[in-house]
């Protein structure tokens, strides 16, 4: 609720400021407490505005003359989250022999948010409500130039539910000892569910902002009129929480390798190429596709003991008589803290544009993907979003 009223507030202020430049003021005294308040800001517009058009083909890009924006968006993603323990299944189970794969796979329903977004020039502000799939909020920040591009996206949800990989050599009873090689998956649900928070913060920086318009793509706060490509650079910070340690969730933590809750932090660069079609007056299809290199990659995870690991490894058949959840528990073992190797990620985007007068129509996605891997459990995170807008300038 809070980051709603701020954005209320924020909202408020934009349009406050354009009734300030378009009403006459009455009173002289009104006029001087007004322009003492409203000064410092319409500097900083002058100076964003000074910017826009610094150093660009007019041939090519174009700045709208109305410089605000509010848009009406809806958004369309999918969280996909696959974890990988392998434990030695021996010690586990009296049926299991040798090394046990766990792999669960973490699948948000594609869901739906609707929101808005206000801004100045490319700088603004938006927020998004869940109407359906997962439960969450979607917060957006955005700076945009002509040659660059500052973004933050802050994604809360959880799950309830998993498709489970595992593979391992089992006994085919207890008397024999014949090995059965066994390969299911199956979907489970959990008593309590996983919470998973993700944070992208990323730039970048476009070395044709000459006649090549980033903003143009993303906010429409620029006009791209002709075809034109770029050489891009750009950086990338990714953040991901992912907790479910909770008494009723002691199964799924022990075939986690004792892992209940994990933080990942990760910063990525890379070099990439964009271009921005226009097959037709007022049309605009940008393409963005960068592989970049993860060069710093930390890794921090809690692990758990619970009661169920004594049952489980010396009297399988009593698991029954604590097959409730409410008689799980777990206890804090220890943190674990390191850095993971370095790795390639991906990001790539597509967008379309439509815009005639002052108004427009936007489309565009948005693809990530991310890996980690420790001694005790590895896995990846593929991330994915099309959002939808109309726009109006005034």
């Amino acid at each position: 609720m809070k980051q709603i009223k701020r954005f209320v507030i924020i909202l408020a202020c934009a349009l406050s400021l354009h009734a300030q430049k378009a009403a006459p003021q009455t009173y002289a005294d009104t006029a001087k407490h007004s322009s003492t308040i409203w000064n410092p800001i319409r500097k900083l517009g002058r100076l964003i505005d000074t910017l826009c058009v610094s150093g660009i083909d007019r041939r090519y890009i174009d700045v709208p003359e109305k410089p605000w924006q509010v848009m009406l968006k809806g958004n369309f993603n999918q969280t996909i989250h696959n974890m990988k323990s392998v434990i030695d299944g021996s010690n586990l189970f009296r049926m299991a022999e040798g090394d046990l794969v766990w792999e669960p796979e973490i699948k948000t329903v594609p869901s739906t948010y609707v929101g808005v977004w206000a801004g100045y020039r490319g700088y603004g502000i938006g927020y998004s409500w869940n109407v359906g799939g997962d439960k969450g909020r979607i917060f957006t920040l955005g700076a945009m130039g002509g040659s660059y591009g500052v973004n933050l996206r802050i994604h809360n949800f959880e799950s309830d539910h998993t498709k489970v990989r595992m593979a391992g050599n089992f006994y085919t009873s207890e008397e024999s000892s014949e090995l059965e090689y066994i390969d299911e998956t199956e979907s489970i649900n959990l008593a309590s569910p996983i919470k998973i928070r993700t944070l992208f913060l990323d730039a970048y920086y476009m070395f044709n902002g000459k006649r090549f318009s980033y903003c143009a793509a993303y906010d429409q706060s620029a006009i791209q009129k002709r075809s034109a490509g770029s050489l891009m650079a750009g950086a990338m910070y990714y953040y991901s929480r992912i907790k479910y340690d909770t008494d009723e969730n002691a199964d799924f933590i022990l075939m986690m390798n004792d892992v209940g809750r994990f933080k990942q932090w990760q910063l990525s660069a890379g070099v990439g190429y964009a271009y921005n079609y226009v097959p037709f007056r007022g049309m605009l299809v940008s393409i963005i596709g960068m592989p970049m290199l993860t060069f710093y990659n930390r890794y921090k995870a809690w692990h758990y003991d619970s009661n169920l690991r004594h049952v489980a490894r010396f009297d399988f058949d009593s698991l029954d008589d604590i097959d409730n959840e409410d008689d799980y528990k777990i206890s804090l073992m220890s943190v674990d803290s390191r850095h993971t190797r370095i790795s390639l990620n991906i990001d790539a985007r597509l967008s379309l544009t439509y815009q005639w007068d002052r108004y427009f129509v936007n489309a565009y996605g948005q693809f990530t993907n991310f890996h980690y891997k420790t001694r005790q459990v590895s896995g990846n995170t593929s991330d994915w979003f099309v959002n939808a807008a109309f726009g109006v300038r005034f």
